[in-house]
This record gives structure tokens, C-alpha cells and sequence, in this order.
């Protein structure tokens, strides 16, 4: 495959930076996507399928009232317009899966790749050079999108080989959503009270069966649903000890249910996996004193968090949902190998 190479490209992308100048590539409001030259610490990666993250994906199809071309040509936008599908109103991107094309002179037996190997990145799509020639699909369900495209790794980007023994569209559903329960394994203590925000959600089951795990007998997992359809799927698989149909962006009714069910004295971990606004101050109030708050969603606003906390005295833990923690595929991709009730949701909703 012959392909122009430059040299000494920054390990963090910054070469890719159109505007503004200075930038990483996430924060950048263009990148160059180019794909006829690379540079020498690039991964080029030709696409199968992206993941779109779920509040942008939702954010999309609201704007396009659910109408399948208008979405696609959506998301085409915003990728000519950016060099990334990163969604302006979201500011979220996704995640991809293909095989690897060309790896950069620099690269070459410094990491565990080769060409043709098939990956999962990482990494957000809000901040990964792409080109897209065509969108071949979409499912409006699961915010995967069949296109023929490339895209491009930095050298300081993370990744995944995707595992021979669990389907490419369950392993890239999972893996768009690796940091949540690995994050959960690490906050959860045995014998914590654990609420799931979302619990039947992509993300949310991973989370509820880790924290039941973690909690153990001693603990108490309870699972916030919206739908009645979402509340019967969570009854089902068994992990929560409790569950509650509520809408959470009705904080103070959150916070009287939670109460109620632990005797005023609240959650210790509180796990954010919804993908609409305005659920902040719901995940603020159920907490305890000197609880966490972990916000996984991309919905979520630094602001109305900081200031709603302080605006009801919470004297608590909010962790911003960082996707990496060493480790965190594999956790995800162990939980579908070891439940048969999840890896059988997994397969029913994404093959």
C-alpha cells in the first residue's frame, strides 16, 4: 500500500490540529483527515463499524426526528466539517472497530500490532482523524454504524484486538463502555449501597452486575429505570436487590424514593450511565455525606454539577467518567464471557 510518509509527528496528534492552532486534537474544532499520506507514528486503520456514542447518538436522532437519511447525512456532516465525528452540541464522539492498514516506520516493533490485525479503539472519536466514503447502515437502537471508511491512531492512543471468541458487535458494544464497570470494580466496597442511574442500559447492566460483585451479600445494588420495559429487563437479570421506575431528571423525587428505600441514609456510590441532560442534581442528591458520584455519561454538565452540589451543601466525591483505566476492556469482555444473562442480553440486542 503505497502511502506518502512524514516525519516527526507529535506523539499526542497535534500535527493533525487544523484550527485552532495549538490544540489537542479533541479540543480542536478541525483536523486534517487526509488519508493519501501518514505520518511516521500514525496507525492507519480501515473501518467496519462505529460505535456513536449514546447522548450524541440521541442527540442526533432527536435533531433529525428519527429519519434515517437525515441521520446519516447528520453524522456525514459533521465529519467533512470537523475531520472527526465529534458532535458539536455533545462535544462526545464513539468508537470504531477495523483492521489495521498501514503502521507508521516509527511504530514498527514497538507495539503488539500488525498489518491486518483487527481492532477496537479506545480512544474517542472526537479526537480520531476520519474519513468516511460511505455510510452503509445505521441501527437506531444500538448506535452502531456500518461505513467504509479509514481512520487514524495516534501514537499515544489505546486500543483493543478484538478477542476470537465473542462477536465483533458485541465485543465493540462492550468496549464502547469499558471504563464504566471497570470504574465500578474499583469504587464499590463490599458491604456498599450502590445505585445504577440507567440500569438496563448498554453500560448500565455491566455496572449493576460488577457492583452487586463488589457490594456482595452485605451490600445493596438499586437500579433507576425510566421505562416500564426498562424496569421489567432489570427485574429479570437479577442484579439489583431494588428497583425503581423514576425519571431522573426529577431530583427531589429521586431523592425521597432512595431515602425511603435506605432509611434516609442514602447511597455510597452513585453510578451516572443515562445518556439525556439534566440528571445531575438526582445523582447529587441520593448520595450521602462523603459519597461518590460517578458520571460516566457524556450528558453530563461540569457546571450544573459543581454548582448544584454546592447549591444543597453535598460535601461529596464527583468523579468525571474517564473511559480509561488500565485494565478496563478486558474487565468488560470477562463479564460477557462470564454471565450467560448478560452476554445473552449483549446477543439479542446487538447481533
Amino acid at each position: 500500500m503505497n502511502i506518502e510518509i512524514k516525519s516527526n509527528g507529535c506523539p499526542f496528534g497535534t500535527h493533525r490540529v487544523i484550527n485552532p492552532k495549538g490544540v489537542l486534537p479533541q479540543p480542536a474544532l478541525k483536523i486534517d483527515n487526509s488519508m493519501n499520506y501518514m505520518w511516521d507514528n500514525e496507525i492507519m486503520i480501515d473501518i467496519a463499524r462505529l460505535n456513536i456514542d449514546s447522548a450524541s447518538y440521541t442527540q442526533i436522532k432527536n435533531e433529525c426526528q428519527n429519519d434515517e437519511e437525515k441521520i446519516k447525512n447528520r453524522i456525514l456532516e459533521i465529519v467533512n466539517e470537523r475531520g472527526k465525528m465529534q458532535n458539536p452540541v455533545t462535544g462526545s464522539g464513539g468508537m470504531f472497530i477495523g483492521k489495521v492498514l498501514k503502521i507508521g516506520p516509527k511504530l514498527k516493533g514497538k507495539i503488539d500490532l500488525k498489518e491486518g490485525d483487527k481492532i477496537a479503539s479506545l480512544v474517542s472519536l472526537s479526537l480520531t482523524p476520519l474519513k468516511i466514503e460511505e455510510i452503509i447502515s445505521l441501527s437506531k437502537d444500538t448506535e452502531q454504524v456500518s461505513i467504509k471508511g479509514k481512520a487514524i491512531l495516534f501514537e499515544s492512543g489505546i486500543y483493543s484486538k478484538l478477542p476470537i471468541d465473542i462477536p465483533e458487535k458485541l465485543a465493540l458494544a462492550a468496549l464502547d463502555v469499558c471504563g464504566a464497570p471497570a470504574q465500578t470494580q474499583r469504587l464499590v466496597k463490599p458491604g456498599d449501597t450502590v445505585v445504577i442511574i440507567g440500569a438496563s442500559g448498554k453500560s448500565g447492566v455491566l455496572c449493576s452486575f460488577a457492583a452487586k460483585e463488589r457490594a456482595g451479600v452485605r451490600g445493596k445494588v438499586i437500579g433507576i429505570e425510566y421505562s416500564d420495559k426498562g424496569v421489567k429487563k432489570i427485574k429479570k437479570m437479577g442484579f439489583c436487590d431494588y428497583v425503581l421506575k423514576l425519571d431522573a431528571t426529577d431530583a427531589v423525587k429521586c431523592y425521597r424514593e432512595v431515602s425511603k428505600i435506605t432509611n434516609g441514609r442514602l447511597a455510597d456510590i452513585v453510578i451516572n450511565c443515562v445518556n439525556v441532560p439534566n440528571t445531575e442534581m438526582a445523582s447529587i442528591l441520593i448520595t450521602r455525606e462523603r459519597g461518590i458520584v460517578y458520571f460516566f455519561s457524556m450528558a453530563t454538565s461540569f457546571t450544573k454539577a459543581a454548582l448544584g452540589a454546592e447549591g444543597v451543601g453535598k460535601d461529596i466525591d464527583m468523579i468525571i467518567g474517564n473511559g480509561y483505566m488500565k485494565g478496563h476492556a478486558e474487565i468488560a469482555l470477562d463479564i460477557l464471557r462470564r454471565n450467560k444473562i448478560i452476554r445473552k442480553e449483549y446477543e439479542r440486542h446487538y447481533s
